[in-house]
C-alpha cells in the first residue's frame, strides 16, 4: 500500500501552491465583500493548465491523472473556497460529463472551451420544489420534431449568469417517473432562456448561484446528452464525481483553517506567551489535524477508486459526509482559538467559517449521503 504522491503529483502541488498564493489568496477577501464572480482567475488557471487537469490533450486538455484534478481543487479550496466551488462545477462536474456522456460531436464542440477557459460550464438539476428528490421535476422538453421544447426553471445553480454551457435536466415523459429525465446542453444565447433571481449568500459568495429560466427553447436534437429517459442516471453518475469534489472542497477548507489557527496561536500572546502554549489549544490543533488525516484518507481513497476505474460511489459519500462535517468542526475550532478576532472580517478564519456550511448542503445534504451510504452497505 502506496500512500505517497508521484513526482507528477508534487509538482502538481507546488504550482497550485504558487498559483494560489499569486493569484488566488490576495483577492479572496475583496470577492467575497463585494459578491465579485473571479474571472480574471478562471482565465489565469487555462494559462496555467489548471483548467485541463485529468483531460486528454485531444479536447486541450493536459494529460494529466483525477488525483491531480483533486490536489489542485484541495489548494484552491485552502485559500478560497468559492473559487475551489467555480473550477469544480464547470471542470470536474461540467466537462467530465460531456466527455463521459458526451458523442464525439459534442466533446469537439464544448471541451475545448470549457479546459481552455473561454467557456465555463454549469448543472442544472435543482428545483424550488425539487432539491433531495431530485425525481420530482417540473421542468419539460417535449419532442417537437426537430428539436425539443424546454420550459420550466431551476434554482441554486452554481456558475449562473457566467456559464457558456448549461446541463439542464428535464421531464421528456412524465409518466415514466425517473426515467422519464432526459439531460440536454443548452447554451446561454439560446432564445427563450434567461436568468432569473441571483442569490445573496451567506459563504461561498465570489460564487454566483442563481435561477434559470426557460421559455420556449428550441434545443436542438444534437444538443441531447447520452440517450432520452437517461437523464437521472447521468445526473447520479456526475453527483458521484461530483461528491469527491465537494469533499476535496471541505478538505482544503479544513486544512486551510487549521493552518491560520497555528499561525494565530503561535503569534498571538496572552500573559506574556503564546496562546499555542496553552494545553487546551493544543489539544484542539491535534484533534484537527488528526481528523484532516482521516478525511484525508477517505477522499484519496474515493478518488483512487475513480481513477482506476473502479466503483466508487460509497466512499464519494462517506468521504463528502466525513469531510463536510469536518470542515465545520475545524472552522468552529480555529475561530474559538482566534478569539474575539475571529468573529471579525479582518481574519480569514470568518470568511472560512461561513463557507464551510454548504459543504454539508450542496451536492447532497449530510443527512441524504447518510441513505446513500447505508444503501450501499445494505445492498438496497
Amino acid at each position: 500500500m502506496d500512500f505517497s504522491f508521484t513526482r507528477e503529483h508534487e509538482l502538481v502541488k507546488q504550482l497550485m501552491k504558487q498559483f494560489v498564493d499569486n493569484e488566488v489568496r490576495p483577492i479572496a477577501a475583496e470577492i467575497d465583500e463585494t459578491e465579485r464572480f473571479p474571472l480574471e482567475t478562471i482565465e489565469k488557471m487555462a494559462k496555467y493548465g489548471i483548467k485541463g487537469m485529468s483531460f486528454s490533450s485531444q479536447y486541450g486538455g493536459s494529460n494529466t491523472d483525477y488525483i491531480s484534478y483533486v490536489i489542485a481543487v484541495e489548494e484552491l479550496a485552502k485559500a478560497c473556497c468559492s473559487t475551489a466551488c467555480i473550477y469544480a462545477v464547470s471542470t470536474g462536474l461540467v466537462a467530465a460529463m460531456i466527455e463521459k456522456f458526451g458523442n464525439e460531436q459534442q466533446k469537439q464542440k464544448y471541451l475545448p472551451g470549457l479546459l481552455a477557459g473561454t467557456s465555463i460550464g454549469a448543472f442544472a438539476l435543482t428545483e424550488a420544489n425539487a432539491g433531495s428528490d431530485a425525481s420530482a421535476q417540473q421542468t419539460v422538453a417535449k419532442d417537437m420534431g426537430d428539436y425539443y421544447l424546454l420550459n420550466g426553471s431551476k434554482t441554486f445553480i452554481t456558475n449562473a449568469g457566467y456559464s457558456s454551457v448549461y446541463i439542464v435536466m428535464a421531464m421528456t415523459d412524465k409518466s415514466k417517473g425517473v426515467k422519464g429525465i432526459s439531460a440536454f446542453l443548452v447554451e446561454k444565447d439560446m432564445e427563450g432562456f434567461s436568468i432569473g433571481k441571483i442569490e445573496e449568500k451567506c459563504g461561498v459568495r465570489a460564487s454566483s448561484t442563481g435561477e434559470l429560466i426557460f421559455e420556449d427553447v428550441k434545443v436542438p436534437k444534437e444538443n441531447l446528452l447520452g440517450k432520452e429517459g437517461k437523464g437521472f442516471n447521468i445526473a447520479m453518475a456526475g453527483l458521484d464525481g461530483g461528491r469527491i469534489s465537494i469533499a476535496t472542497q471541505a478538505l482544503g477548507l479544513a486544512e486551510g483553517a487549521l493552518d491560520e489557527a497555528i499561525k494565530y496561536v503561535k503569534e498571538r500572546k496572552q500573559f506574556g506567551k503564546p496562546i499555542g502554549k496553552n494545553q487546551g489549544l493544543q489539544w484542539y490543533i491535534a484533534e484537527c489535524a488528526t481528523k484532516i488525516e482521516a478525511g484525508r484518507a477517505l477522499l484519496y481513497k474515493a478518488a483512487w477508486l475513480k481513477q482506476a476505474g473502479l466503483p466508487y460511489g460509497k466512499e464519494a459519500a462517506m468521504a463528502k459526509f466525513y469531510n463536510s462535517e469536518l470542515a465545520m468542526e475545524v472552522t468552529i475550532k480555529a475561530l474559538q482559538m482566534h478569539g474575539g478576532y475571529g468573529y471579525t472580517k479582518d481574519y480569514a478564519i470568518e470568511r472560512m467559517f461561513r463557507d464551510a456550511k454548504i459543504t454539508s448542503i450542496y451536492e447532497g445534504t449530510s443527512e441524504v449521503q447518510k441513505i446513500v451510504i447505508s444503501r450501499h452497505i445494505l445492498d438496497l
